[in-house]
């Protein structure tokens, strides 16, 4: 698992339960450290220890502290570079969800190493659509559902979503139904193409 993946995992855990909370995990997970380094790679049975002792200790699902993370990625305005890649995905929060095929690609450029599933969108009817992914770690189509929860309060839209996952032997296919019930429901965040100084 790359490491960015990791040290976000340990970044969320912190700063939403704090360091002692942090501390007892690594004990327990028996990491033999307490911090993850961005650019390295780790054996993915280290994050799914993370993610287990995390769970038992914080009393959450695997997927319910995922799509928390994914809510927490987005909407942390210490975390802006995440937010800054997804709204370049367009002006309201349809032009958004089109853009989610090429995201594989743009996350490439900037990190190639790093293995994030290829979305695939698809227009059911008007204003529904369908985003199917698949990806050989468990649990973590729930982060991308909380990526979406908090990119849709971001534009300020009004969405239904529903995720499901089926595993095979690929690894999990995930797919979220979005229902796009209002796109201008309420005001959204501030976004401007030039980065603050």
């Amino acid at each position: 698992m790359h490491g960015l993946v990791n040290r976000s995992i340990q970044c969320f855990i912190r700063d939403t339960y704090g360091v002692e909370i942090w501390e007892e995990i690594c004990r327990e997970a028996d990491l033999g450290f307490n911090n993850f380094e961005s650019l390295l790679m780790y054996d993915v049975s280290l994050t799914d220890a993370v993610l287990s002792v995390a769970g038992k200790l914080i009393g959450r699902c695997r997927e319910g502290l995922l799509e928390d993370m994914g809510t927490y990625l987005v909407s942390n305005p210490d975390l802006d570079a995440l937010r800054r890649l997804l709204r370049f995905g367009g002006e309201n929060f349809e032009e958004f969800l089109h853009s989610l095929d090429d995201l594989h690609d743009r996350v490439k450029l900037a990190l190639p190493d790093l293995d994030i599933p290829v979305l695939e969108l698809k227009e059911r009817t008007a204003h529904t659509y369908s985003l199917s992914y698949r990806w050989k770690n468990r649990g973590f189509g729930a982060l991308v559902l909380g990526i979406l929860r908090a990119m849709a309060d971001d534009y300020g839209a009004l969405v239904l979503l529903e995720h499901s996952t089926m595993r095979d032997g690929l690894g999990e296919l995930d797919q979220i139904s979005i229902s796009l019930l209002d796109g201008a429901f309420a005001q959204g965040r501030g976004f401007d193409l030039g980065a603050q100084v």
